[in-house]
């Protein structure tokens, strides 16, 4: 490990509540924030595991809103904001940025498939151009398991060209050691190259990476976390082993419900299973079975229960 021995930071991408009627439960969210935040894990608000694309925008900005009027800082917010439509892509992002957000983790538009990295280039440019303030920190995120729209390196180092200051970093979400490392290796002295899960953050941050933004985060956020802090420990390839171990039990299952099965039962609140159409929640067996795994391996999420509703 030949790396500076900095540390490295971690990212959730925070689970949303819903209520009875599905509409979110902004109370529940600002609890499951400040629990996270308490762990030493920072805000990746709206991402994949958030449901975000299940959210409408003023949603969106009701939580952002919320967050704020409960006195959580900007600083640990990096909200999702990429969508398909520019204008909503603009509006969130200025939304973010007037709320002091550290910075927005914005996906490519994903409906149209095989576009051109010119049609890339011109998108971020868009919302760039139109969010216009040098307090926008854009941080890429490349995640084309789900998207189908990847980010090549020649669209990032354009970006970065065209961009310099306002790209701050990428979440490599393709499950793709190779690419992260390559990224890192391209970009990694310029800007913050996350990886999409815990699975690869020793790797990352002996790279030369920043660290990770991961699903697992919301429910195991002080493991992970302590790992990114003291990565240069000579038991750190063991916590990692534990780490990857532990979220091979949430991969077993649709990774939100069970996400949301696992808070529901370590927190004592079964509202945190419900999710939004098209997703089913876990039904009774997959949550035994989910928790007998979690179980066997001394899981557990401290200060979980009875941490107090917002």
């Amino acid at each position: 490990m030949n790396q500076p021995l900095h540390t490295g930071r971690v990212w959730s991408p925070v689970i949303t509540p819903f209520a009875d009627d599905l509409s979110v439960d902004s109370q529940r969210f600002v609890t499951h924030c400040r629990w996270l935040l308490e762990n030493d894990v920072d805000l990746a608000i709206f991402g994949t595991n958030s449901e975000a694309n299940s959210l409408t925008l003023a949603e969106k900005r009701q939580l952002i809103d919320a967050l704020a009027e409960a006195g959580i800082p900007g600083e640990r917010l990096m909200p999702g904001t990429g969508g398909c439509a520019i204008g909503d892509t603009v509006e969130l992002t200025r939304h973010a940025v007037d709320n002091g957000c550290a910075g927005v983790l914005m996906l490519p538009p994903f409906y149209y498939k095989g576009v051109s990295d010119e049609g890339l280039f011109r998108y971020f440019s868009a919302v760039i151009e139109q969010v216009a303030t040098s307090s926008l920190k854009v941080f890429l995120y490349h995640i084309p398991p789900v998207s189908q729209v990847p980010l090549t390196l020649g669209l990032v180092e354009r970006l970065l060209k065209a961009y310099p200051g306002t790209i701050a970093g990428i979440k490599d979400s393709s499950g793709d050691w190779d690419n992260t490392l390559a990224m890192i290796r391209a970009f990694g002295e310029e800007i913050d190259i996350y990886a999409g899960s815990e699975h690869f953050l020793l790797d990352t941050l002996c790279a030369g990476g920043a660290g990770c933004i991961s699903a697992t985060a919301n429910v195991n956020p002080g493991p992970i976390a302590a790992l990114a802090r003291t990565w240069h420990e000579e038991d750190a390839e063991s916590r990692q082993a534990a780490l990857s171990g532990l979220r091979r039990e949430f991969e077993r299952f649709p990774m939100i419900p069970a996400l949301k099965a696992a808070t529901a039962q370590y927190s004592e609140d079964a509202q945190w299973r419900r999710v939004r159409p098209p997703l089913v929640e876990l039904d009774d067996t997959q949550c035994q079975a989910l928790k007998s795994a979690l179980d066997t391996r001394g899981f557990a999420m401290p200060g979980r229960v009875g941490f107090p509703i917002a």
